[in-house]
């Protein structure tokens, strides 16, 4: 016999709890003369079978059924179901936890997480110690938190010999440009990598033009590009991040984006660029679009993990009029723009290839090549020529 202190010893359990097992008839204990309830060795077995009932996922009240008639297998299969599901996540949940303290690869985690909170993605990134300059990176490149700085120095060293950094031509620039309604004197120029853009803008315009990028290996080819034209009085390079634009309301007649826009959001790049344009003052951007509303399997699932804000064109003037924008003009980017980039990128991966076959950022370069030479036709650039209104 066991008083209920001796009992709730034996199995682990408090008094309270025995009293409820008491109350719904899963024990039944005596009460003695003196006022005390005794337990005989029945209740601690009993006890001791529900406690290995409840290790498999079950309830007091499905234990208590399978203890006064014959079990349920229905019942312990949706239990088996519920728990395989929940040791699943919980080895996914190990995963994570591995790779945030070093120790596994966080790639697929921040694909998804971009895709579907981006800008919390980003907020986070920054919260944990990346700069703006990093944490972009992060979220568009390397996508790995453990190995973020050996992707970036692979990656740098593909593109370092690279004139461009992204498809574009002079003659799309041209077009654009002759687009806006009036020839502007102050251009911001967002994402101006080594120039290529900036250099046609200042050819084409007397405008006095801003370049900003966060790469100041870009902003120095391109000082040196303006040095070499002699066209350094158009010229202020600011090396800062485009998520937070270090320029008054109002600033400017122009901003020009040629494949940058993407790095923070469209729509989030139409609402916090427009404050630094002035009244009635312009905007292009150009932004990785569908061009069929039926692209094969490889584009869609390269772009899901490339760009998952990928639409088609009459989706993004949606957004943009929705922004309080007026679209002047729209064009696809030419076909030469895409093999100005792609094609030298292709030689300078064969020339690499020995060297960094083995490396991620090799291999997802090498990966884009081939999904944006074979299937290009179904996607690309497209430049948008906005005004800004209902200011």
């Amino acid at each position: 016999m066991y008083t209920i202190s001796e009992l709730a010893s034996k199995v682990g359990l408090s008094r309270t709890t025995l009293l409820y097992y008491e109350k719904i008839r899963l024990i039944s204990g005596d009460r003695q003369p003196n006022g005390y309830r005794v337990y005989t060795e029945k209740d601690l077995q009993r006890i001791l079978l529900i406690q290995k009932l409840q290790s498999g996922g079950l309830t007091l009240k499905e234990c208590k059924a399978c203890l006064e008639e014959k079990v349920d297998k229905a019942l312990l299969l949706e239990r088996l179901t519920a728990l395989d599901k929940e040791i699943e996540q919980k080895q996914q949940s190990k995963k994570l936890l591995v790779a945030l303290i070093g120790e596994g690869d966080t790639k697929a985690w921040h694909e998804d997480l971009n895709k579907r909170a981006p800008d919390a993605h980003l907020e986070w990134l920054l919260t944990q110690g990346f700069s703006d300059k990093e944490a972009l990176q992060l979220k568009w490149l390397s996508k790995n938190m453990n190995e973020h700085d050996l992707y970036m120095n692979d990656f740098m060293k593909i593109f370092e010999t690279l004139e461009r950094w992204g498809p574009g031509s002079e003659e799309d620039t041209k077009k654009a440009l002759l687009a806006v309604p009036k020839l502007p004197e102050s251009i911001l120029e967002i994402g101006c990598g080594k120039g290529l853009s900036t250099e046609v803008l200042a050819k084409c315009s007397n405008a006095e033009i801003t370049a900003l990028d966060n790469e100041q290996s870009a902003l120095d080819r391109l000082e040196q590009r303006f040095a070499q034209q002699c066209l350094v009085d158009q010229l202020n390079t600011v090396c800062a991040s485009m998520t937070k634009l270090p320029f008054p309301k109002n600033s400017f007649d122009l901003l020009w984006a040629e494949g940058s826009a993407y790095v923070i959001g469209i729509e989030n790049a139409l609402a916090q660029w427009r404050s630094v344009i002035k009244k009635h003052g312009y905007l292009m951007l150009s932004d990785m679009v569908w061009r069929t509303s039926t692209p094969s399997c490889e584009s869609i699932e390269f772009w899901e993990q490339e760009y998952p804000d990928i639409q088609l064109v009459q989706t993004r003037i949606n957004q943009m009029k929705k922004a309080g924008y007026q679209v002047i003009d729209h064009f696809p980017q030419s076909e030469s723009a895409w093999l100005n980039y792609y094609t030298p990128l292709g030689k300078r991966l064969s020339e690499l290839e020995e060297d960094l076959a083995d490396s991620s950022a090799f291999k997802d370069v090498q990966n884009e090549v081939k999904i944006c030479t074979q299937f290009g036709h179904e996607f690309g650039y497209h430049m948008f020529i906005l005004e800004k209104f209902n200011s």
